[in-house]
């Protein structure tokens, strides 16, 4: 199967950016067969990522496995967001982690950070921990798993929590629908439901000048910023209409607001 092959099966089967995928499909494959084989799971509608085992995030290859949320290229904006937040030598946590593809972006631009990872989804955690030092990606509900030692230290939590209302699954794409975990998409009826927890949950857990950060619709921005601000917590919205990302910012006011 020649790069032309590949292009036309993958038109076929409705992949946009077909001549790209070919690419990287024939850069990965260390055989003919091999490259067979990936063809036949992305014509069925597999995820790329997931066939080739890896995502780029920031620059940055981040390792993704099979059954694990992909990183969205708009989550690049809440990352950028995330570093210009960090200083070195930050305490940084990030929940419902992923791939903990943000994690992994925020460690390396900014010099001795700590980053501690979160996921419910143990494969997401197994996951994370190819591209996050293995010993600090944990298993469980948000803040729940986290080091007691970590309550009242953390100087940013970040967070790409789900937040599709769950009457919306069935308008995702199919790659999304039927290979990424419904616990990675789901949030609830208004979806957030779960980002009010990341929120209820940040207080305890933040440095005196501390920050949340945390991926949003823009239609969902009014409803978090009024929750944050219900916490105590001054609030700002940024967006990047060319990716369609959305992320609400968090900080305690007593320190007064971040530059």
């Amino acid at each position: 199967m020649n790069a032309s092959d590949v292009v036309d099966r993958l038109r076929a089967a409705g992949c946009v950016f077909a001549e790209d995928e070919a690419r990287l499909l024939l850069g990965a494959a260390g055989s003919a067969e091999e490259l067979a084989r990936m063809v036949r799971r992305r014509v069925r509608g597999q995820p790329l990522e997931h066939i080739l085992g890896w995502t780029e995030f920031l620059g940055r290859r981040v390792a993704v496995e099979r059954g694990v949320f992909v990183p969205r290229r708009r989550t690049e904006f809440l990352a950028d967001r995330a570093i210009d937040f960090t200083r070195p030598g930050a305490v940084v946590v990030e929940l419902c982690c992923g791939s903990g593809a943000v994690g992994a972006a925020i460690r390396s631009s900014v010099d001795g950070v700590e980053v501690h990872a979160v996921d419910i989804d143990p494969s997401a955690v197994r996951c994370a921990r190819r591209n996050l030092p293995a010993a600090a990606v944990y298993q469980g509900d948000l803040y729940g798993p986290l080091p007691d030692r970590l309550r009242g230290r953390v100087d940013v939590v970040v967070a790409n929590a789900p937040y599709v209302p769950t009457d919306a699954l069935d308008l995702l794409p199919h790659e999304a629908r039927d290979h990424e975990p419904r616990v990675a998409l789901d949030g609830g009826a208004d979806g957030l439901d779960v980002l009010r927890r990341v929120a209820g949950g940040a207080p305890d857990w933040l440095a005196p000048d501390g920050a949340v950060l945390v991926e949003t619709g823009e239609d969902q921005a009014p409803t978090m910023v009024a929750a944050l601000r219900r916490l105590g917590l001054a609030t700002r919205v940024a967006a990047d209409p060319a990716v369609g990302a959305t992320v609400v910012t968090a900080h305690r006011t007593r320190a007064g607001p971040r530059p």
